[in-house]
């Protein structure tokens, strides 16, 4: 009975293992985005077809990720999905953001994780290399400066940039008329 539960336990390992590589070696470097979105619902993901999710990037569950209509996504993004991440319409993420959803509690003696979800709000743009830890929500519109480090929640239309981030400007309010679209958009291999 031991060897038993430990040979299932041995098999889910290896299959949480296979599926991380598949998605993050095979899936996210293949060269047409139609495919990587197609195998990325296939695997769970909740995506509109109106999404641009560049090769390279890094996915943590994707069972856990919806992301909504416009939104464009750069190369070498990691999303963490295990505690639920939300990307509303058209916004956009930047080459190599990094959106944690969980990571572990420095003060727990088993250095266990512990996480919440994130939320990126409609028209947000997190810059390049910006790192956006759990349980923080993206206002509509706002904007992560390079670099940045979020540890609290960012109100709509407001520019933070810093470690830990910081309010550095307010973006204008105004009827945004960005976000990406197949029938706009012919590049095939991207």
């Amino acid at each position: 009975m031991v060897l038993i539960r430990n040979i299932v336990s041995e098999l889910r390992g290896l299959y949480g293992s296979f599926k991380w590589f598949l998605i993050n070696t095979v899936i996210s470097f293949f060269p047409s985005r139609h495919v990587r979105r197609y195998a990325l619902l296939c695997m769970g993901m909740k995506m509109d077809r109106n999404v641009c999710l560049y090769g390279g990037f890094h996915i943590r569950e994707p069972k856990g990720i919806e992301i909504e209509e416009g939104v464009s996504i750069g190369p070498k993004v990691l999303l963490d999905g295990r505690r639920s991440l939300k990307i509303r319409k058209n916004a956009v993420i930047a080459y190599e953001a990094v959106i944690w959803t969980l990571n572990h509690d420095y003060n727990n003696e088993c250095f266990c994780g512990k996480g919440a979800p994130v939320e990126i709000g409609p028209y947000a743009w997190v810059c390049c290399r910006s790192v956006i830890l759990p349980g923080v929500t993206i206002g509509e519109g706002a904007v992560i400066a390079s670099g940045a480090v979020v540890t609290k929640d960012v109100a709509p239309y407001t520019i933070v940039g810093g470690v830990p981030a910081k309010v550095i400007g307010q973006r204008e309010k105004k009827i945004w008329q960005y976000g990406f679209s197949l029938e706009k958009n012919f590049d095939h291999i991207i």
